[in-house]
């Protein structure tokens, strides 16, 4: 990966093929400011040109995941003009459209709460597994803003069904780890000492089956809760499967069914 100067942001690399990326600004509750947004994009795409990456595991340093929009910064905001909130906000949406479009899945380790920005952020994330003392709160309409934010409005609903969405959106409240999982928020909640442990061995998981049948199945999966029909779906399907049928993971994972042995994926 090419070297990057970062103040906000750590990157670790547990196990081959697996980046652990943490918001690191604890004193701050892991708060976004412009140079988090920045450096979100940077590593975004600075790990999507890794051939060997696998999986992105993303969390927060201390006791929170992220607390949304650095109130310190916030403040200021009043007196931008319109185009100027309109750049801020863009600086902040291709942050989170950056992490969302990378081509391998990310996992969010909600090890505390997600509010505002924060929350937008979890919800950007692939595969969400929480400890006890996540809670997730769509924080904006409590400061006079809309819940219409960094894509809440567009992912919250496909995620718990629109009455649920409404109803976080509107009313502004927390929910917990406990009601997370139970909407559909999270795919799950473990202890706080095993959240890093559980999601090493998702990616794990995700990291033994072939590398380029995980990212078209990624894509599949993202392109078509954008599109209006079934036909277009399959015909989108149905590329992904021609193209992978050329790729020498796909006759080797046969051979090892049949060898009886583990698949030696290249990703080729």
């Amino acid at each position: 990966m090419t070297e990057l100067n970062l103040e906000t942001i750590r990157i670790d690399r547990p196990v081959d093929g697996v980046a652990v990326v943490t918001l690191d600004r604890p004193d701050k509750l892991n708060a976004q400011n412009n140079t988090m947004f920045r450096e979100i994009e940077e590593i975004a795409w600075a790990l999507n040109d890794e051939d060997d990456l696998r999986v992105v595991i993303l969390t927060g340093a201390g006791r929170a995941f992220c607390a949304g929009f650095d109130l310190d910064d916030a403040k200021n905001l009043p007196s931008l003009g319109a185009l100027g909130m309109l750049s801020q906000q863009e600086l902040a949406a291709r942050a989170l459209l950056a992490f969302r479009s990378m081509r391998v899945p990310v996992i969010a380790a909600v090890n505390g709460p997600a509010a505002g920005g924060g929350f937008s952020l979890a919800l950007a994330a692939d595969i969400r597994i929480a400890s006890p003392s996540a809670k997730f709160n769509a924080a904006f309409v409590r400061i006079g803003l809309t819940a219409g934010d960094l894509g809440v409005s567009w992912l919250l609903p496909r995620l718990v069904g629109p009455a649920v969405a409404n109803e976080i959106a509107f009313t502004g409240a927390l929910v917990d780890a406990e009601e997370a999982e139970r909407i559909g928020l999270v795919n799950k909640v473990v202890g706080a000492d095993a959240l890093m442990d559980e999601c090493l061995a998702m990616a794990a998981l995700i990291c033994a089956n072939s590398p380029g049948g995980v990212q078209l199945s990624k894509r599949a999966l993202m392109a078509n809760q954008e599109v209006a029909s079934y036909a277009a779906a399959i015909e989108l399907e149905n590329r992904g499967q021609a193209l992978l049928t050329r790729s020498p993971d796909m006759p080797e994972s046969l051979a090892a069914f049949l060898e009886k042995r583990a698949p030696k994926f290249t990703g080729a």
